[in-house]
């Protein structure tokens, strides 16, 4: 099997309905990791003091085939088209290992729905 990996940076109060998309869209799981960042504009100051957007880093690997229609759940719930909600992109993914269970009752549900 290939797999990707889709990373998301999002702000905090999207990380819940990305990953709820992405569940839907047959997404079995995801990492979340506490983040900050910077972007095009600078992060506004009040007395001298920062005032940052905390962000999310959200991580799904996925089987290859389920790519295109959790990028898109993703997009779709976290309205990335509007300005300053998030990005994501997908990676190639070499090798993984720890999976084995996983596998396992993957193959038992495609033998049960067919068999």
């Amino acid at each position: 099997m290939k797999f990707k990996i889709v990373y998301a940076s999002v702000k905090t109060h999207i990380t819940d309905p990305i990953v709820d998309a992405a569940k839907a869209a047959g997404a079995t799981g995801a990492t979340i990791i506490p983040a900050r960042g910077t972007g095009m504009h600078e992060a506004k100051t009040f007395f001298g003091l920062t005032l940052e957007d905390q962000t999310d880093i959200v991580m799904f690997l996925l089987e290859e085939h389920l790519v295109k229609p959790v990028l898109q759940a993703i997009k779709t719930a976290g309205k990335f088209d509007q300005p300053g909600t998030g990005i994501a992109f997908v990676l190639s993914v070499e090798q993984v290992v720890g999976l084995e269970s996983q596998m396992e009752k993957f193959k038992q549900e495609v033998r049960d729905k067919y068999l």
